[in-house]
């Protein structure tokens, strides 16, 4: 339960970016569903933040980036819970031949050493939390020029969040032509987990 637990953590963490980090990238504007027609709005246009992150060269790189970061704190946390599982199936096969207080001491000596285990499972989830909304921000800050010069290009007056869209004449989706322009941009991004402090141990109570 505790490792399904924190892989469904760090995944989460992983696929914000977008949904690349799973094999399932959202289509670029010019192959999304037709929108409902009519006239074109001018100055009214249109952009898929998720879209860009999505499928620009530098958001599928951060993603899978982000994603080995993920498999490496696993790694690390089944490494420090397997000697305790052991234990615990070590427990089970002899508890019929232990006295409650045996059982129950044996019991909390292995609830200490999941404690730190489970803490640390913790911490990294929020260190690669911490490193998704860093990277997404980076990213944010490559591509707002970008955005800035096909608004203009285009003659916006107006930018919409495209997810919010219901439907309408969509020919002035700005999507495409910034994920073309941060591709010509930038390709990829180096990054480490960020580092946090680990939360104080508890008190135990008296």
């Amino acid at each position: 339960m505790f490792k399904n637990r924190f892989a469904s953590a760090i995944l989460m963490a992983a696929t914000t970016l977008g949904t690349v980090s799973s094999g399932m990238a959202q289509k670029p504007a010019a192959e999304q569903q037709p929108g409902l027609g009519g006239p074109v709005i001018a100055g009214v246009c249109l952009l898929s933040r998720e879209a860009v992150l999505a499928n620009s060269k530098v958001g599928i790189a951060a993603a899978a980036r982000l994603k080995q970061i993920a498999d490496e704190s696993q790694a690390e946390i089944d490494r420090d819970r397997s000697p305790i599982e052991a234990d615990v199936l070590a427990l089970r096969s002899e508890s019929a031949k232990l006295s409650d207080q045996q059982r129950r001491a044996r019991e909390k000596a292995l609830a200490d050493k999941f404690a730190p285990v489970q803490a640390k499972a913790e911490l990294r989830t929020r260190e690669i939390e911490k490193t998704r909304a860093k990277v997404m921000e980076m990213i944010a800050s490559e591509a707002q020029p970008v955005i800035a010069t096909a608004y203009k290009d285009r003659n916006c007056g107006l930018l919409l969040d495209r997810t919010n869209v219901l439907g309408g004449n969509l020919a002035n989706d700005l999507t495409v032509a910034v994920v073309q322009g941060l591709d010509a941009k930038i390709t990829t991004m180096n990054f480490q987990r960020e580092t946090l402090a680990a939360a104080p141990a508890a008190t135990p109570a008296r």
